[in-house]
C-alpha cells in the first residue's frame, strides 16, 4: 500500500522531532491527544467525506477540543499553580508540557477554522446550504430577523453594564457571551464604557429562516448576527463601537474528597453547580475584537495570552452539530443503514424467547454494524417474564432519556427484585445519573454507588429466572442469564461507536458476574473470579501476565518490516512457535504494561496494537520495540471496542474488556474483561474486530517511533480497505 501524510500543524517531520520528543521510552499523553485530534480534524479535510459529515467532523473537533481543555489542561495549570516539578513518564515538567500543548492547540484551531471558512462553509453555499452574513441579508431577512429578535431575543436578554455597582458577571463555562464597547451617557448619566451580554442557553445559536424570507431550502443564520444586528436596541441613546463574541472554558473536574464524605450523592449534588464557575482556562474571543477589550477579558478571567485564541467565526463549532439533522440531503451525508442481527437471534425477533436462544448457545453483537436492540430487548423480557425473578445492572453513561432505565423502573414495579450500581462519578453524566437513580429509589430498586475511590465502568447486565426442569416433580432451579460489553447502556451511541457486546448463560461467566455485583453492593473480600478477569485485582496481572505468557513461544526474528508493509494478521503460519500480541484499545500508557510489551518484543513477538487515541508506547525503536507496529483508525464511527488476542501457541485466547490499558482502568475502577470461549464467535471477534483493521489500507494512521502518524493510502480505488465500510456490508443492510 502507498501513503500519504495529511497537512497538518503538528505531523510535518521537522516539527514533530521537537514537539513529539519523548523519553527513551514514553510518549507524552497530553500531545498524543492532541494528535489523535489533529487526526480527526483529518477527516473534515477529506475530499471523500461527504460535505455535511466534514461540518459534523469539524464539530467534533470542537468538542474534544473542549474536554480537552476542561480536564488536561485543567489538571496542568493546577500542577503549575501549585509549584510542581514533577515530571511525567516521557521526562517532561507541567510547565514544558503546558508550553508544547499552547502550539499545537492553536495550530490545531487555526486550521480548524480555515478549513471551516475557505472550504466547508463555501461547499456547502455551493449545495444551497448557506449561512447567511449580516451583508448579505435582503430586505425581507432583514425583517424577519428584526421581528425575531423583539419577539425571541430581547426578552430575555440581560445587558449588564459594568460599572462600580455592576461588577463583571459570572460567566458560565463554555457560554456564549458578548463583550460591547460603549460611548455617551445612559438615563442615569452612566457613562460605563464595557457592557457583557450573555445568551440564554434556551435559545439556538444557530435558525433557520422559515421559507417565506429564504432564497433557498436550507438558509441559516447564527444567533450572533442577530444580535451583532440589533445590540444597540439594548443600550438606548447609547453608541455601540464594538460588539465581540467571547466563550471561557473551566475547570470542569468535579472534586468530591472520596475518604471523608459521608454521602457521596449528597457531596455530588453540592459540587454540580460548581463545575460551570471553576477556575478559568481559556478564552475564545472573535478575531475582530479590540485588542483594549482582550485584554480587558484576559484580566478578568486571570488568563495570560498564551491561552487567548482568536477565531474568524463562532467560537463554539459544537452547536453546528445539528445542523445536517436539519437539512434534508442525503446525497451530503453517509449512507443510511439498518443494523443486522445474528442469525441466533432472527427468530428471536420474531416472537421467540431470548432466554431459550441462549440456552443453546452464546450470541454476540458488534455494534453498530449490528442491532442494539437485542440488549433492550434482553431487559425488557426479563422485566415482563413472570419467570424472572431478579434483574441486576451497572449504569455508567445511559443519557437522559434511555429506554433501558425506563423499563429497569417498570420491572421494580412489577415487584421484582431489581438491583442497579448507579456511577454518580461518570464525567459529564453526573447529573442524568443522579436523576435516573432517584427515580429508581422511587419504585423500590435498590440503587448502590458503587465502591467510594473505584468508578464503577464495567458494562453487565444479570438476569436471574426460575426455570421448571422437571414437569413430573415441579421441580425448579435459578438459572442466570448475563450481558457483557465493552461499551454503555446508551442506545444513541450504539449508533454511533464500535463495541461488542455477549449475552451468555454460561455458568462459570454468570457465576463471575454475580460475585462481582455481590463485591459492588455487599461487603467482604473478593473471591477468585474463574473466567473473568477484574479490576482493581486481577485485571493488570492478568494481561501482564499474558503479555509474559508470549515469549514462551516466541521465536527471535529479524525486526519487523516497516509499519507501511504488507498487514499483519491474528492468524500465522506457525502459530505454535511464534508468540503473537494483538490488541484494539482506546488508549495505552499505563507504564508497566508498555515495559511489558517491549520485553515481548524483543524477545520476538509480533506485536500489533490498534490505538484510537492516546499511545505512550513508541514502537519500532531499534533494539527496544523493533516487533511491535502501531496504527490509529479514524473513520465514521467512534472506534470503542477493547479487543486482546494471545496468540497462546496455536490455542488462541480472546478477551473483551470496558477497560482502557491505563492505570486508572486498572487500579481505580471497576472493570472486566471476559474471554469468548465460543469458536466460531472467536473467529468472528478476529476477524471483524482485529483482522479487519489490521488490513485497513483507507482509514488507519500508521504511528513511528516519535509519534507522528502517517495515514495510509491504497495504490488504487480497486485496492481500498476501510474496515469499517466493509463491516457494514457483511453485518448490516444498507440503503
Amino acid at each position: 500500500m502507498g501513503t500519504s501524510r495529511v497537512a497538518s500543524p503538528i505531523s510535518p517531520r521537522a516539527t514533530s522531532r521537537a514537539v513529539m520528543r519523548a523519553s527513551a521510552k514514553f510518549l507524552n499523553r497530553e500531545l498524543q491527544m492532541l494528535a489523535f485530534n489533529r487526526r480527526v480534524l483529518a477527516q473534515a479535510e477529506n475530499e471523500s467525506v461527504p460535505l455535511l459529515e466534514r461540518l459534523k467532523f469539524l464539530s467534533i473537533v470542537s468538542s474534544n477540543m473542549d474536554e480537552f481543555f476542561e480536564i488536561r489542561v485543567a489538571g496542568l495549570k493546577e500542577q503549575i499553580k501549585l509549584g510542581s516539578s514533577t515530571q511525567t513518564t516521557d521526562g517532561r515538567t507541567p510547565k514544558e508540557v503546558y508550553r508544547l500543548i499552547v502550539s499545537v492547540a492553536h495550530a490545531i484551531v487555526e486550521t480548524q477554522y480555515a478549513l471551516l471558512n475557505e472550504v466547508v462553509l463555501p461547499r456547502l453555499a455551493e449545495e444551497g446550504i448557506r449561512f447567511i452574513r449580516r451583508a448579505q441579508w435582503n430586505p425581507q431577512q432583514r425583517a424577519w430577523v428584526k421581528d425575531f429578535f423583539f419577539r425571541e431575543m430581547m426578552p430575555v436578554l440581560t445587558p449588564i453594564g459594568l460599572d462600580p455597582s455592576h461588577p463583571f458577571p459570572r460567566v458560565f463555562n463554555k457560554s456564549l457571551n458578548f463583550a460591547v464597547e460603549l460611548s455617551g451617557r445612559d438615563a442615569f448619566g452612566r457613562d460605563s464604557k464595557r457592557a457583557i451580554v450573555q445568551a440564554p442557553r434556551v435559545l439556538p445559536r444557530v435558525i433557520k429562516l422559515p421559507a417565506e424570507v429564504a432564497e433557498g431550502e436550507n438558509d441559516f443564520v447564527f444567533l450572533s448576527s442577530i444580535l451583532h444586528a440589533h445590540v444597540g436596541e439594548l443600550f438606548s441613546s447609547m453608541e455601540v463601537l464594538g460588539c465581540y463574541q467571547f466563550r471561557v472554558t473551566r475547570n470542569s473536574d468535579l472534586f468530591v474528597d472520596e475518604e471523608e464524605v459521608k454521602n457521596l450523592r449528597l457531596a455530588l449534588q453540592g459540587e454540580l453547580p460548581q463545575r460551570h464557575l471553576g477556575d478559568s482556562v481559556r478564552l475564545e474571543v472573535a478575531d475582530n475584537c479590540s485588542e483594549d477589550m482582550v485584554q480587558f477579558l484576559l484580566t478578568q478571567f486571570d488568563l495570560a495570552e498564551s491561552d487567548l485564541y482568536r477565531v474568524n467565526g463562532p467560537v463554539n463549532l459544537v452547536r453546528l452539530m445539528n445542523v445536517p439533522d436539519q437539512v434534508a440531503r442525503p446525497d451530503l451525508k453517509f449512507r443510511t443503514f439498518v443494523p443486522g442481527l445474528p442469525k441466533a437471534l432472527q427468530k428471536v425477533a420474531k416472537g421467540k424467547d431470548i432466554f431459550d436462544a441462549l440456552k443453546k448457545q452464546d450470541i454476540l453483537l458488534h455494534h453498530p454494524f449490528e442491532s442494539f436492540t437485542p440488549v433492550i430487548e434482553f431487559i425488557q423480557q426479563a422485566a415482563r417474564d413472570p419467570s424472572v425473578v431478579a434483574i441486576k445492572q451497572t449504569v455508567y453513561r445511559t443519557g437522559t432519556d434511555s429506554v433501558i432505565m425506563e423499563t429497569l423502573i417498570d420491572a421494580a414495579s412489577r415487584g421484582k427484585e431489581v438491583t442497579v450500581v448507579v456511577e454518580l462519578m461518570a464525567r459529564f453524566d453526573e447529573e442524568a445519573n443522579l436523576n435516573w437513580a432517584s427515580r429508581l429509589e422511587e419504585v423500590g430498586a435498590h440503587v448502590v454507588y458503587g465502591v467510594v475511590g473505584h468508578k464503577t465502568h464495567a458494562k453487565m447486565a444479570l438476569i436471574v429466572r426460575r426455570e421448571l426442569v422437571d414437569e413430573d416433580s415441579g421441580k425448579h432451579v435459578l438459572r442466570r442469564y448475563v450481558h457483557l460489553g465493552t461499551g454503555n447502556y446508551h442506545p444513541r451511541t450504539a449508533r454511533l461507536y464500535t463495541d461488542f457486546g455477549l449475552l451468555t448463560a454460561n455458568e462459570a461467566i454468570c457465576a463471575d458476574v454475580n460475585e462481582v455485583f455481590t463485591q459492588l453492593t455487599g461487603l467482604g473480600k473478593a473471591t477468585k473470579l474463574s473466567q473473568v478477569w477484574q479490576s482493581p485485582f486481577t485485571l493488570h496481572a492478568g494481561v501482564i501476565s499474558s503479555i509474559e505468557h508470549e515469549i514462551k513461544f516466541a521465536k527471535p526474528a529479524p525486526a519487523r518490516r516497516k509499519a507501511v508493509g504488507k498487514a499483519a494478521t491474528a492468524t500465522l503460519p506457525n502459530a505454535k512457535t511464534s508468540g503473537r500480541i494483538i490488541a484494539k484499545l482506546n488508549s495505552l500508557v499505563e507504564p508497566q504494561v508498555i515495559e511489558a510489551l517491549y520485553r515481548a518484543s524483543q524477545a520476538g513477538v509480533r506485536i500489533d496494537l490498534i490505538v484510537r487515541g492516546v499511545c505512550a508506547l513508541r514502537p519500532g525503536v531499534k533494539g527496544l520495540s523493533d516487533n511491535i507496529r502501531v496504527r490509529s483508525v479514524v473513520g465514521r464511527f467512534l472506534e470503542h471496542t477493547r479487543v486482546m488476542y494471545f496468540g497462546n501457541g496455536g490455542d488462541p485466547v480472546v478477551m473483551l474488556s470496558s477497560a482502557d490499558w491505563m492505570e486508572r482502568n486498572f487500579f481505580r475502577r471497576i472493570e472486566l474483561c471476559f474471554p469468548v470461549n465460543d469458536r466460531k464467535l472467536k473467529r468472528r471477534v478476529i476477524e471483524e474486530g482485529l483482522n479487519a483493521y489490521l488490513s485497513d489500507n483507507t482509514e488507519a494512521w500508521e504511528m513511528d517511533s516519535d509519534g507522528v502518524y502517517t495515514v495510509a493510502a491504497p495504490r488504487s480505488a480497486k485496492q481500498r480497505n476501510a474496515a469499517q465500510e466493509n463491516l457494514l456490508l457483511l453485518l448490516a443492510d444498507t440503503e
